[in-house]
């Protein structure tokens, strides 16, 4: 386990530098490979994230992006992860980077899961970079604590790409990457503003795996070597 620091006073300044180390990465992967990965959470911190990237100069064309995790509700719903991409991402020169969604026409994600899995081996895995989020109560992608489903989703030998999920207190059913998945991305990144969420994550490093926020797993992970990005606030 180990993890990287990078303290900003503000969220702006942030995102600019996080946004060109992306961008950094992305065509690097393309010059390598031919193509670059890059899955994306939701909630309103990734927002200006997204606004920054889209204005990144490489070769959208050749990067997919897809979602560390989605609620199950039509693309369309206010709280989709879906919606949320399409409108502050897929947007100027990232018009034409590809986009796969991780919701499907069937009523839960429960039954979607081999669905999903399909559709996810398609991306070429392991992932170039993933962009976490935590929430205040400790969760990252779609691991709550108590959750249903997340034995499943956090299980480090687990072999599905995917897992539904039903949080106890957040709203909607949900469908996310696993552990495993995410832990196996060549660049993996936290961005979190402001004093409170740091507090959790201290909590978090504290506690170790043993606690009880899910953060954790993804800290205290071995051979996880975590880029957490910080802002103190989101204004300038």
């Amino acid at each position: 386990m180990s993890w990287k620091l990078h303290y900003f006073d503000t969220d702006p300044l942030l995102v600019d530098e996080l946004a060109v180390e992306i961008g950094r990465v992305l065509q690097a992967a393309i010059a390598g490979r031919g193509q670059a990965s890059l899955a994306v959470s939701g909630g309103s911190t990734p927002v200006a994230l997204f606004r920054r990237l889209s204005e990144i100069d490489i070769d959208w064309a050749k990067v997919l992006i897809t979602l560390v995790d989605e609620r199950w509700v039509d693309e369309d719903h206010p709280d989709s992860n879906a919606r949320l991409v399409r409108e502050k991402l897929l947007q100027n020169r990232a018009v034409y980077a590809r986009f796969l969604g991780l919701k499907t026409d069937l009523p839960d994600p429960f039954s979607a899961e081999p669905d999903v899995h399909d559709r996810l081996s398609g991306l070429g895995l392991p992932l170039d970079a993933v962009v976490l989020g935590m929430g205040r109560d400790g969760h990252t992608a779609s691991f709550f604590a108590g959750a249903r489903g997340i034995d499943k989703a956090l299980d480090p030998r687990g072999v599905q790409l995917c897992c539904a999920v039903e949080p106890e207190a957040a709203p909607h059913a949900r469908m996310t990457l696993t552990l495993p998945v995410i832990l196996a991305a060549r660049h993996c990144y936290l961005h979190i503003v402001g004093q409170e969420k740091k507090q959790v994550l201290e909590q978090a490093i504290t506690e170790g795996i043993e606690g009880e926020l899910p953060v954790a797993r993804v800290l205290h992970a071995p051979g996880c070597c975590l880029q957490i990005y910080h802002a103190k606030s989101g204004e300038n």
